[in-house]
Order: C-alpha cells, then sequence, then structure tokens
C-alpha cells in the first residue's frame, strides 16, 4: 500500500497556489457545475414535489450518493475526472485529476470528507471537506470494486468483486478478509451499528456477516437465484437487502428472514437506504422510481422524466431523499413529500 497525497485551492483569479507534495497532482476546483442547472419541479394535484440538479457535461453519470451529518449531499459520476458535492443548495466539482471508472463505493465519514472507490487509480480515495485528496493504493490487481461503507471506528469497509473478499481500510493499513466460497464475491457492504459488517454474495445467493474481530458467517436466503445486491442497516439491527432477480426487498434480523414483493415486473432495484423514521428507500431504474417500504407496504414514487435511472439512494439527517441518476441528473425528493401517505 502506498499512500499519495496533494492538496491544490484557488487562491486567486488564474492562479492556484499549492499546499503539500505528491506523485499525483489533485487539484481542488470548486465551483458551480459548468453548465449545471437546478429544476425545480412542481407537482400537479396528487403528484409529488423533485429538486433536481442537471450535471455540466452529457457524458456525465453520477453513479454513487451519500449523505454527510454536515447536511452536505456526496456523489460520484461515473467518467469524470472529479467528485460532487450538494451544498446549500448548489453543487460543486471538485476535481480528482483521475476519470473515475466505476466509482460504486462511496460514504461520507464523521470528518464531514468522503470515501470512494478510485478503480482508475487502484486505490481507496478520501477526499477532505476542503478538497485535500489522499489516495490509498491497493497493493493487488483490481479489475472491480462494489460498495464502501464507514464503520462506527472510522474504518472503510470496501467489496472487491473480483477479489472474493471485503477489506478494511483503517489508519493505513489495509486488512482482507478473503471468502471461501468461489461462488461469487461481495457486492453490497453496511455496517450496522454495533460494528458488524455486512455484505451481499450476489452469485452464492447469501448474506455475509463480518464480527469487529473478523470472524465470518455465511446466511443462505431462501429464495433461490434472488441474487442480493445492496445492502443497509436499520438502528434496530435489521440488514435490509435488494433481491434484484426476485424483485424484492429482504430483512434479516434475529436469524430470520422476510421479504416483500415490489411488483409483477421486475423493476431493476437498486440502492437502499434506511431514512430516520425508519422507512425503507431503493431505486427502481425500470420504471423511473423511486420506492418506499412502510409497515410491509411498498409505495412508488414517479420520478419527473420517463428516463430517468436512479442507481443509488441516501437519505439526509432531514429526511429529504436523494438519488443519483446515470442519465445525468442529482435529485431530490423533500422529506415532506417522501413522508406522505
Amino acid at each position: 500500500m502506498s499512500l499519495q497525497i496533494s492538496r491544490y485551492v484557488r487562491d486567486a483569479p488564474g492562479r492556484i497556489a499549492k499546499f503539500g507534495t505528491g506523485t499525483l497532482a489533485a487539484m481542488l476546483c470548486i465551483a458551480v457545475l459548468a453548465g449545471g442547472a437546478l429544476l425545480l419541479l412542481r407537482a400537479g394535484p396528487g403528484k409529488k414535489n423533485f429538486v433536481e440538479y442537471r450535471m455540466g457535461e452529457p457524458d456525465d453519470a453520477p453513479i454513487a450518493i451519500a449523505a454527510g451529518a454536515d447536511g452536505s449531499i456526496w456523489f460520484t459520476i461515473d467518467h469524470a475526472d472529479g467528485i460532487g458535492r450538494v451544498r446549500d443548495g448548489r453543487i460543486e466539482l471538485l476535481s480528482t485529476a483521475n476519470r473515475n471508472i466505476e466509482p460504486l463505493g462511496l460514504a461520507v465519514a464523521a470528518d464531514g470528507g468522503a470515501w470512494y472507490t478510485d478503480l482508475a487509480a487502484r486505490a481507496i480515495t478520501h477526499v477532505s471537506r476542503d478538497g485535500e485528496i489522499a489516495r490509498f493504493v491497493l497493493d493487488t490487481p483490481i479489475a472491480r470494486l462494489g460498495r464502501l461503507a464507514i464503520a462506527p471506528d472510522g474504518a472503510a469497509w470496501f467489496a472487491d468483486l473480483t477479489g472474493y473478499g471485503v477489506t478494511r481500510l483503517k489508519d493505513g493499513v489495509f486488512t482482507r478478509h478473503q471468502i471461501e466460497s468461489a461462488r461469487g464475491g461481495p457486492y453490497g457492504v453496511a455496517v450496522s451499528a454495533d460494528g458488524a459488517v455486512w455484505a451481499t454474495l450476489q452469485n452464492g445467493n447469501q448474506l455475509l456477516r463480518l464480527t469487529t474481530d473478523g470472524t465470518g458467517k455465511t446466511f443462505d436466503l431462501p429464495r433461490g437465484g434472488a441474487v442480493p445486491t445492496d445492502v443497509a442497516a436499520g438502528r434496530d439491527g435489521a440488514v435490509w437487502f435488494l433481491q434484484f432477480r426476485a424483485n424484492r426487498i429482504g430483512r434479516f434480523k434475529d436469524g430470520q428472514f422476510s421479504d416483500v414483493e415490489v411488483g409483477q415486473d421486475n423493476a431493476g432495484l437498486s440502492g437502499i437506504a434506511v431514512a430516520p423514521n425508519d422507512d425503507v428507500w431503493f431505486g427502481m431504474m425500470r420504471r423511473a422510481s423511486l420506492g418506499r417500504l412502510r409497515n410491509g407496504r411498498v409505495a412508488i414514487f414517479q420520478l419527473p422524466r420517463e428516463n430517468a435511472r436512479p442507481f443509488s439512494v441516501a437519505v439526509d439527517r432531514d429526511g429529504n431523499v436523494w438519488y443519483a441518476d446515470i442519465s445525468g441528473f442529482v435529485g431530490m425528493l423533500p422529506a415532506r413529500d417522501a413522508g406522505a401517505p
């Protein structure tokens, strides 16, 4: 593992001031996204209001999204050379000096900075609130990384699909937990309040639990071929997960599985988050919608555009529901509409 750190900030118009050194130049360029637009989409009777931010470049595809405790919303952008952030109603672009490739993993740490999977650099990268870039380079060849989560102790956990393992990054040290099953590597990662790490094994059709001492245990899903993907941990100890092929939202608690069917047609489930009020939110890419599971019942929230593809979701501290739409938007369903019956 090697660490590369660079920091650049705007010092004056037309001038760049440099702080620190590193083998990769990482420039912080915080500005309103060029060409971007804020769309206030007012609803008609019986419909919901949405706020959407259009990306500045036609090929920009928001992939992962995460909410910070300070109210900021972070998101990764596929095939872009930066990471995005929404603050005070404006989109900011923080340049990372290399082009992103499938940045599926993203989480916001307690310090207000974000961690994300940086496949192009073969690294896990931290972006501070001020835009300082720190890359922790893996010492193994990587073909694909999955989701990422932050534990209560500040460690970043991420899924290594091709390496068949879940890895912990803490204080600059990688600790790998290899999965014995060769049926498929992990994709989704979540950390519960007790520090246990949960991951989904897609081809294995299993949930994986790692305790704080690194002991692992797998749980076979009751539905064959369900293909679990994203996973989230609730405050009550329940673990929620998507079953992509089964088109269901699964729940695992106290050793028992249960699930709820989203609909007859495959909705293309992607992204899951648990709100402060324990509502479970998820994306429905094939229906251009968000879904909400409450008390065993699913409610559908149609997005404003028919070609919307909500790939990831997050719920902020105020209960607003955010989504990363790979068709080129970051959007938000306000809490007042998200909580409505």
